[in-house]
């Protein structure tokens, strides 16, 4: 097995790089998961609050993505790319929390209908778009989220949120003509 290169803390994230700070990390090199967290900070944070629609629970939540990373990076194998492994792990752990901090009226009673107020939600460089995102039901959100920007397909959105196929499309153009709307307001 050929010695990974030690790697300089002053050098720059390159994609060529990752396998490597991937490897040192797995086996616990806390200065190439600092690279990898550099890396992917923002796109992680990114997810989370489009998907919670929360400042703060999207900073509690992207923090405990990198947590459960530093514990189970030794479960990547590299059949697919990190990035890919990584955001699902991310999903996993935000709808985990969605799930986990329901209420039990919200339970009871369907989230269809629910809007997350948006009076305060800040993000830098948070473009108008993401703000009406923020304002969609909780179900036509996720499914936004999931569907057009991080690239899943229905049916992994159907299991991922514990609904039918058609459901998930069904939410995905409801959040399509509430944004539509909101935007040409």
């Amino acid at each position: 097995m050929d010695k990974l290169k030690i790697i300089d803390a002053n050098e720059c994230f390159s994609p060529d790089l990752e396998p490597q700070w991937i490897a040192q990390a797995q086996q616990g090199d806390q200065q190439a998961f600092h690279h990898l967290y550099k890396n992917y900070h923002r796109r992680i944070y990114a997810l989370c609050w489009r998907m919670l629609a929360d400042k703060d629970s999207a900073e509690d939540v992207c923090q405990e993505v990198f947590v459960q990373l530093w514990q189970k990076i030794s479960n990547f194998r590299g059949e697919s790319k990190f990035s890919t492994w990584l955001h699902s792990v991310a999903t996993n752990i935000v709808l985990g929390h969605i799930r986990k901090n329901k209420s039990w009226i919200q339970r009871v009673f369907s989230i269809e209908d629910q809007t997350i107020e948006v009076a305060t939600v800040e993000m830098p460089d948070c473009s108008n778009l993401d703000k009406k995102i923020q304002t969609l039901p909780e179900r036509a959100r996720l499914v936004f989220v999931l569907f057009a920007i991080e690239g899943y397909r229905h049916e992994e959105i159907a299991n991922m949120l514990g609904m039918a196929v058609g459901t998930s499309k069904a939410q995905y153009h409801r959040a399509r003509g509430l944004l539509r709307e909101s935007l040409s307001e």
